[in-house]
């Protein structure tokens, strides 16, 4: 049997259209090889480069589990295997979060024991196991995680019982309060994601640099969904019949055309409605004068009655 160390990325599944679209973007960016491999690396290794990424390849990301007579499964978004010496060394997961979850330890604890309960139903007799390690990135940039780091803290656990209950702690890494020389060590586009919720949570504004993007419309969508400016992905799509983007600059530049764009055609729009409301008011002063009634040319002008005696009060004439 071939053997290879198993690097697993997941994204906890959540109701809700927008929670599904962020699921998306992270799925999408996180399945390339060398984002897959930065993250892991900076934040397990410091930067160095533990696992590369011409070592990894897609893996099926689900695990199966049996409750209630049923067959349930639990996935994760992206799931990477890692080959290297024909040896299972590590099972690594990776969580997305945007928001502080209490249950976020038995969570963890569900996805790690299903890989362990794998690594049973794999091979009975196999006399080496491997470890599981899970990570959590945490994107919120508006306050620190304030839920349980543990799965003791979670417990309402009797005195009594306390040390016969086994501890589980998760591995929380807050993106948004990463320091500067961690956001350097990214060599991904990764780089840029971390960089923008830190200055976000820093300085409340972003000032973008000029290093390149790798996967320009992944990264985009990522930090559209993330930070739920929308501007970002149209940004991509605005650009790509005049020679795409190359950096965040690049699009901060096309942002701000795009909004200038949109002002003028509000403002053209704005004067085409405020002319014909002005044409509609001429209109109505004429037709007062000619004695028809307040209610039918309200009808006529489509507006109510009140505008109407407003024009007709204005242009100097009564109410009729």
């Amino acid at each position: 049997m071939t053997e290879g160390k198993y690097i697993f990325v997941g994204e906890m599944k959540k109701g809700g259209n927008y929670v599904a679209q962020k699921d998306i973007a992270e799925k999408i960016l996180e399945s390339y090889n060398d984002v897959f491999s930065d993250i892991v690396n900076v934040l397990l290794f410091d930067g160095r480069e533990v696992v590369p990424a011409d070592e990894l390849e897609d893996q099926a990301p689900r695990a199966y589990y049996k409750t209630d007579g049923k067959i349930r499964e639990i996935e994760r978004d992206v799931a990477k295997r890692w080959k290297q010496g024909g040896i299972r060394i590590a099972c690594v997961g990776l969580e997305n979060q945007t928001r502080a979850d209490p249950d976020m330890p038995l969570r963890i604890i569900g996805y790690d024991g299903a890989e362990y309960r794998a690594q049973l139903l794999a091979d009975r007799m196999a006399g080496s196991r491997y470890p599981v390690v899970t990570l959590v990135l945490y994107f919120g940039c508006e306050k620190h995680w304030d839920q349980p780091l543990s799965l003791k803290e979670r417990l309402e656990i009797p005195p009594e019982w306390d040390r016969f209950v086994n501890d589980y702690r998760i591995n929380l890494f807050e993106i948004a309060y990463l320091d500067a020389n961690q956001v350097e060590l990214f060599q991904s586009d990764f780089r840029i994601v971390a960089d923008y919720f830190v200055q976000k949570r820093e300085k409340g504004d972003y000032i973008p640099s000029e290093r390149e993007i790798r996967h320009v419309q992944e990264t985009l969508q990522l930090l559209s969904v993330m930070s739920g400016d929308y501007r970002f992905e149209e940004a991509y799509y605005s650009s790509e019949a005049e020679g795409g983007l190359r950096n965040m600059c690049d699009v901060l530049d096309r942002v701000e055309s795009k909004g200038i764009e949109k002002g003028i055609a509000k403002g053209i729009e704005k004067g085409l409605r405020e002319g014909r409301m002005e044409a509609k008011r001429e209109m109505a002063v004429s037709l007062a004068e000619m004695g028809l009634s307040v209610e039918k040319i309200a009808e006529a002008a489509r507006v109510s009655t009140e505008v109407v005696r407003q024009w007709i009060a204005c242009g100097g004439h009564p109410a009729g």
